[in-house]
């Protein structure tokens, strides 16, 4: 049976810094447990992504739980507020964007910290990125330091010694660098899902801030991105 160090849960959400993430903590050798968390998001699509990835990275376990932010609101990814479209690079830095969700990754990370401690995994992957997402404060390294001393004091395997590692691997890389290293660890890049404001039929709509960084990745990378985009495949 795996040690508990050589298992990690991953927070997959069927996108590509998640995916990645995914990738790399099989690489460090890890039994990989992927949790999924549908909680409303407009774009549902990327939960049943998180299921494809998970069949092709042969996780030993993936579980979705489900949890209705709209309840809370506050975010365009939760309400009907418009997401926003076409914004260039600067404005994409400035300020926190309307698709911020109100402490998602506290959310999710405690789910997670949960689900680690069922299993006795000794780590957290997550697909933080702070170039890409400078905005979202839930990105930050000092967030995610301070969410490991918080899982250390409040849950049996901390009180015991046997925290739990955050790793977020993608922190400070940019787009173009985490695809090239999906691409090195085989990761499923073609199954991944990063639009925010997908059409009915799934296909990304290559005008929200994620899909013109995410393109603009593929760009940099010089590797064409295989995923659908409305109107035909967009490339930048």
């Amino acid at each position: 049976m795996p040690s508990m160090s050589s298992k990690a849960v991953v927070l997959a959400s069927g996108g590509l810094d998640s995916t990645v993430a995914a990738a790399v903590a099989r690489r460090d050798g890890c039994r990989l447990y992927l949790l999924t968390i549908a909680y409303g998001q407009r774009h549902q699509v990327e939960v049943e992504r998180a299921r494809q990835v998970a069949r092709a990275l042969e996780a030993a376990d993936h579980r979705v739980i489900e949890i209705d932010l709209r309840m809370i609101g506050g975010s365009a990814l939760t309400t009907d507020q418009p997401v926003p479209k076409d914004r260039s690079g600067a404005e994409r830095r400035d300020g926190i964007p309307s698709t911020y969700v109100p402490a998602r990754n506290t959310i999710f990370l405690s789910l997670a910290l949960a689900y680690a401690e069922t299993v006795e995994a000794g780590a957290i992957y997550i697909g933080a990125n702070v170039l890409d997402y400078s905005g979202y404060p839930d990105c930050r390294s000092e967030y995610l330091q301070a969410f490991e001393r918080v899982a250390r004091l409040g849950t049996k395997m901390g009180v015991e010694g046997r925290g739990v590692a955050i790793r977020a691997p993608l922190l400070t890389l940019s787009k173009a660098e985490i695809i090239r290293l999906g691409v090195s660890l085989k990761a499923p890049l073609q199954l991944t899902h990063s639009c925010y404001d997908p059409a009915v039929n799934g296909d990304a709509c290559g005008r929200c801030d994620s899909c013109q960084i995410r393109l603009e990745g593929f760009k940099a990378a010089g590797l064409s991105d295989p995923a659908a985009y409305v109107n035909g495949a967009v490339r930048m």
